[in-house]
C-alpha cells in the first residue's frame, strides 16, 4: 500500500520481465534454403468453443484489513486470476478444467479391459484418443465421415481476485492506496461446475492409412470478476471496528476450448537449417560435443582418395623398422 501524496514509484518492467533468445536467422539467400522431410501430425479438422461460467459470492473477505477510521472511496481496479500451488500439482485448491466426452458414430479404442487406448500427444502426455469409425461410405465419394460428440467440462478450485482501494483516513481526511486480496472457492472437486456444449468433426478415411485418426482437445480458463451490483456502496462493506473487508462478487470463468481431428503425416517443409543457440562458454574447456547429428546433402560429400601404386612409399621409423603403408611397398 502507499498513500498518493509520497508519490509511490513502480519498479521499471523491464527489471522483472525478460525477452527470449533468438534461435533461427535466415540472412535472406535463398540458396541456404533447403528441403527437411518431418514426421509430424496433420489436423484434419478442429472446432474451437468460447465457453462461460458465472459464480456468485456473497460477503467475501479480503485481507488485509484497513487501519480504523478507513472507508473505501473508491476501487480502481479489479484482477482476477487462476490459483495454482506449484508444489502441490494435486492441491484441490488449485483451479483446473477437465473433460468427459462421448462420440458417436465412432468409437475410441480400448484395449478389452474398458479401458481407452491413449497416444502420447505433443504436449508429452497421453493426450489423445485414437477413433475407429466405418469410414467406407463417405471415402467412396472422396469425402470425410462425420462424428458427434457432447462434452462435460467440469471446473473445481480456486481464483485469486485483488481489488485496488482508495481508502479515506476520517482522522486526517488523506487518501491512501490498498491493494486487497482474497482466495475465492469456485466450486469443489465433489461438486464440480460442469458445462456442456456439443459438436461435431470430420474423419479421414481408416483404410487409407496405417495409422487410425486420432482425437484430442484441451482448453484454457481465465476469470474476470466485478461488484455484484457495481455500487461500492451496497456490494462492499467494512467493519468499523476491525476493518475486516467483505464484498459480493460476481465472478465469470472464461474457456477456450478446441477440439481435433489429427493424422499422422510425412511432410516436406523449407528449412534455413539448424537452430543455432550461442553457448555461454566455461573457462577451462576448449571443445564441446554437438547435441545435434549433421545431415549429409549428398553434394558435400566425397568419396575417401584412391591410393596411387606409384606414390608407394615405405614410412621407416628410427632408420630401422619399415611399415609400409600399402602391400606393393
Amino acid at each position: 500500500m502507499g498513500c498518493f501524496h509520497q508519490g509511490c514509484g513502480n519498479t521499471e518492467l523491464g527489471q522483472k520481465c525478460c525477452t527470449p533468445a533468438s534461435m533461427c536467422h535466415f540472412d535472406g539467400n535463398l540458396n541456404s534454403v533447403t528441403t527437411e522431410p518431418i514426421f509430424v501430425q496433420k489436423v484434419f479438422d478442429a472446432v474451437l468453443f468460447h465457453l462461460q461460467g458465472l459464480k456468485s459470492v456473497t460477503a467475501q473477505q479480503f485481507s488485509p484489513a484497513l487501519p480504523p477510521g478507513h472507508r473505501i472511496k473508491k476501487v480502481t481496479a479489479m484482477r482476477c486470476r487462476k490459483y495454482f500451488e506449484p508444489t502441490d500439482i494435486n492441491n484441490p485448491s488449485n483451479l483446473r478444467v477437465s473433460a468427459d466426452v462421448t462420440i458417436s458414430g465412432g468409437v475410441f479404442l480400448e484395449d478389452g479391459n474398458c479401458e481407452q487406448i491413449n497416444a502420447i500427444g505433443p504436449d508429452g502426455i497421453p493426450s489423445q484418443k485414437i477413433v475407429y469409425a466405418e469410414t467406407g461410405e463417405c471415402s467412396d465419394r472422396d469425402c470425410g465421415t462425420p462424428i458427434f460428440g457432447t462434452q462435460n467440462v467440469r471446473i473445481s478450485g480456486n481464483v485469486v481476485v485483488e481489488l485496488d482501494v482508495i481508502a479515506t483516513d476520517s482522522s486526517c481526511d488523506r487518501d491512501c492506496a490498498y491493494t486487497l486480496t482474497a482466495d475465492v472457492p469456485v466450486a469443489s472437486v465433489n461438486a464440480p461446475m460442469i458445462l456442456t456444449n456439443f459438436f461435431e468433426l470430420c474423419l479421414p478415411s481408416i483404410a487409407d492409412s496405417a495409422f487410425l485418426p486420432r482425437f484430442t482437445e484441451f482448453c484454457n480458463i481465465d476469470c474476470d470478476t466485478r461488484l455484484a451490483t457495481n455500487n461500492i456502496a451496497r456490494d462492499i462493506t467494512v467493519n468499523p471496528d476491525n476493518g475486516k473487508v467483505c464484498a459480493n462478487l460476481i465472478i465469470a470463468l472464461c474457456l477456450t476450448c478446441e477440439k481435433k481431428i489429427l493424422v499422422p503425416v510425412q511432410l516436406c517443409v523449407l528449412s534455413t537449417g539448424y537452430t543455432v543457440l550461442s553457448p555461454e562458454r566455461s573457462a577451462i574447456c576448449t571443445s564441446y560435443p554437438s547435441l545435434f547429428p549433421s545431415v549429409p546433402d549428398g553434394e558435400n560429400c566425397e568419396a575417401p582418395p584412391k591410393e596411387e601404386e606409384e606414390d608407394c612409399r615405405c614410412q621407416c621409423e628410427c632408420e630401422v623398422v619399415c611399415r609400409p603403408k600399402h602391400p606393393g611397398c
